[in-house]
């Protein structure tokens, strides 16, 4: 039987010329060259190359070998580069950023079921609500960027994950709890709670409120959700969040949610560097979050 070695040792004396720089070439001794070139002889039960001859001159059979060589051998090398960059993704790193408190529900429980897939990928987070993540990403300070915010820039992709809606929270008794729809002029008076972050990076703020040109009374951050929801429950405030976010509580009667005008519809993505979407282990984290999302939502309802 013909072997890859066998392939590769004639393929080197062509190359060489010579016994002595093939042997120099594979790091064999001379006496295992001489042994490998007579076993093969044997084996295909002629001479692969005229002895004496320099540069080396090969038979017929040689020759036949040689074409075999010439065809194997550059298949064997692209697929030995692909194991490797398989291999090499398998130990890659997914340092992430979440530009949005509440995309931790659905996360989560996407990254346990992500790492059980991929459990050579490192992964790290950044807290993308004190600065703007996209220049880490472009640095190559993150790798990813969870976010509904889309600045166009060749060097960034931006893989769509999901649709959702924001919708104003009040509690059970609140006056605006009756309205069919909340429109910008209704929160003029109101106190709005939000996460932690600046308001010019608030969704109600910028796709609702400063259109039409409405502020609310008073601006009030909470920390998290949870803290969020309690102190819209509370009377303290109301709070416009994602349909993903509020859906719980609103079974549970602790609020109310009604849509932003005609509904507030965002779409969230993950922002990657466009040179490095095609790595397996991306996609494999977008398919990941796109199948657990959609759970997720399909247990939303609208209350």
């Amino acid at each position: 039987m013909i072997e890859l070695k066998h392939l590769r040792t004639i393929a080197s004396l062509r190359e060489t010329g010579s016994l002595t720089a093939t042997a120099t070439s594979l790091h064999l001794t001379q006496s295992a060259l001489s042994h490998q070139l007579k076993e093969l002889e044997q084996r295909i039960g002629g001479q692969l190359f005229l002895r004496k001859t320099r540069p080396v001159k090969f038979t017929s059979e040689g020759e036949i070998l040689l074409r075999l060589a010439d065809e194997i051998l550059p298949k064997i090398a692209i697929a030995e580069g692909k194991l490797a960059s398989v291999k090499e993704e398998a130990h890659g790193r997914l340092h992430m950023a979440i530009d949005c408190h509440s995309c931790y529900q659905w996360l989560m429980p996407a990254l346990k079921e992500y790492q059980l897939s991929w459990p050579e990928v490192t992964l790290d987070f950044s807290s993308g609500f004190g600065f703007d993540p996209i220049p880490a990403l472009q640095a190559g300070e993150l790798d990813l960027v969870i976010t509904s915010d889309i600045v166009l820039r060749s060097d960034v992709h931006y893989e769509p994950l999901f649709d959702f809606e924001m919708r104003l929270i009040t509690s059970t008794t609140h006056e605006l709890a009756d309205r069919e729809k909340i429109s910008p002029q209704d929160l003029a008076s109101q106190t709005m709670l939000t996460y932690p972050v600046k308001k010019t990076r608030l969704d109600v703020y910028n796709q609702f409120l400063q259109p039409a040109e409405i502020e609310p009374e008073r601006w009030k951050q909470a920390d998290n959700t949870l803290m969020l929801v309690q102190m819209v429950s509370a009377g303290l405030g109301v709070a416009a969040l994602p349909n993903w976010a509020i859906s719980e509580f609103s079974r549970q009667g602790l609020i109310t949610s009604k849509p932003l005008g005609e509904g507030l519809w965002r779409r969230l993505f993950a922002a990657t560097r466009a040179s490095e979407t095609d790595k397996r282990y991306l996609q494999a984290f977008f398919s990941t979050a796109k199948q657990q999302s959609q759970s997720h939502l399909e247990g939303i309802r609208t209350v």
